[in-house]
């Protein structure tokens, strides 16, 4: 069974429900919906859709609901402006169109104040290259130092300059609480730039009286590798956004920095998701490159909890293939083995000990499954982190919101179960016998069991070994 967790966005080509129904069958296990180019009322639908569409597999799939950010674009032109190297261009904040020749106004009023004499300007994706030359009053000049066509509204990046955005732009904030109200697993926080953008969605979640979904850092500039290790600790997980990362930072160090975010990730127990650009060749075409597969079985080798699709499944003409593609990968590599990055862990409650005893155990049985019996899905998510080798790890729990919130980890498979409090036996074995019907156990299998008892008024964890 893969154990790496696959992500698909919906888009145009994927949003009805029976291709919502088919990317499950595929293997998906977490749609992401991108709210830079949805509307409440399609998020409405497409949820309910999903849903629906898992509750008829008798499966649990998740929700990623990514949020926009606060992006630094271009105004509006009249019509698109033909650069080339060595002209000068200028860059206004005024809040209007530029009136000048080669000139074009800019949505954020602290673009002359971040940026300094020398940096270097990127608009469009990185496509047109400027750098500045002189700031008079509400006026930045440049030179092109590329090519391209300018058009309206188009992004731009400041690499190494660090901006004064907000973490959430007002568009950000109904959006979250859009997803607060549809019960989202997930909430992916675009253009993270410091632990304290992370606490301020976490304090607007806290407000919601009846879910609390879990929060990913998404790692898109210079500013948020600095300040890594305080966001992965602060987060609930992390995103490699390498779409924007790989414009704010020189490509040849975007494979370094991946496997660093990687890295950090596995020692300080978090989630990460490798996205962006991984099929983009099959957006047209049914196979991908062979440099597409390598870089996607890295991200599997690296052991990242899950990988992600985006324009690959929202506008593609194979969303199915994709899935599909990403399967077969993923499913070759981790027979392969590992990057073990997860071996210098950093475990300091005592709990994550309990769990490594667990991991221990089954990785020295070769047991088939570790099966966790769940509260808080803490104890699953420690085990997951430690990436067993042998066994896939099947988690129990009475509530759909903390089942749904394993759907990202590596290795877990969740399910929703009834818990007898009075009778620990039963319920171990009404979850084998579960796993038997769904025939992802059969006899002779060894299986790890990790549960909760009660005890008094506290809870003791424990260990034990079982043979099916």
């Amino acid at each position: 069974m893969r154990k790496t967790k696959i992500i698909a966005t919906l888009g145009p080509a994927t949003d009805s429900p029976e291709m919502i129904g088919r990317l499950i069958d595929g293997g998906l296990n977490i749609f992401r919906l991108n709210m830079s180019h949805a509307t409440h009322d399609w998020t409405r639908r497409v949820v309910k859709d999903i849903r629906a569409a898992a509750s008829a597999r008798n499966l649990l799939i998740g929700i990623l609901m990514d949020t926009q950010g606060p992006a630094i674009r271009t105004g509006d032109l009249r019509s698109p402006l033909n650069l080339k190297p060595g002209e000068r261009f200028t860059f206004t904040v005024r809040g209007e169109k530029s009136e000048e020749v080669n000139s074009v106004d800019v949505n954020y009023a602290d673009f002359i104040n971040d940026i300094s004499v020398g940096d270097v300007v990127l608009v469009d994706n990185g496509a047109i290259q400027m750098k500045v030359l002189v700031k008079r009053g509400n006026k930045v000049e440049c030179e092109v130092l590329t090519d391209g066509k300018l058009g309206s509204r188009r992004h731009i990046n400041l690499p190494g300059v660090k901006v004064s955005l907000p973490p959430m732009t007002e568009k950000d904030i109904a959006d979250v609480k859009l997803g607060l109200e549809l019960q989202v697993d997930y909430i992916a926080l675009s253009f993270v730039r410091a632990a304290k953008d992370i606490r301020e969605l976490k304090k607007l979640i806290s407000k919601s009286k009846d879910h609390h979904p879990l929060v990913i850092a998404k790692i898109e500039d210079q500013e948020a590798v600095r300040n890594l290790d305080s966001i992965v600790r602060t987060a609930d997980g992390v995103m490699v956004a390498r779409g924007d990362l790989g414009i704010e930072v020189p490509f040849e160090e975007l494979p370094i920095i991946q496997r660093r975010i990687v890295k950090t990730c596995l020692h300080i127990g978090r989630p990460v998701i490798v996205a962006t650009h991984m099929l983009e060749s099959m957006i047209q075409s049914p196979m991908p490159t062979r440099a597409e597969v390598t870089d996607v079985a890295n991200a599997v080798y690296e052991q990242a909890d899950a990988i992600m699709l985006s324009g690959e499944t929202t506008v593609g003409k194979y969303p199915l293939k994709c899935v599909e593609t990403f399967d077969r990968i993923a499913q070759r590599i981790e027979r392969s083995g590992g990057a073990n990055y997860w071996e210098h862990a950093e475990l300091t409650d005592p709990r994550e000990k309990i769990a490594k005893s667990a991991v221990v155990m089954a990785n020295e049985l070769r047991a088939t499954a570790i099966v966790s019996l769940i509260r808080s899905g803490s104890m699953t998510r420690y085990i997951s982190w430690l990436r067993p080798r042998h066994s896939t790890i099947y988690a129990f729990g009475p509530s759909q919101d903390v089942a749904e919130e394993l759907t990202l980890h590596w290795g877990v498979v969740p399910f929703v179960a009834k818990f007898d409090e009075r009778d620990l036996d039963k319920n171990i074995e009404n979850a084998l016998k579960t796993l038997i019907e769904r025939k992802c156990l059969r006899k002779g299998s060894t299986v790890v069991v990790v549960s909760s008892i009660l005890s008094g008024d506290k809870v003791v964890d424990a260990v034990q070994m079982r043979e099916i």
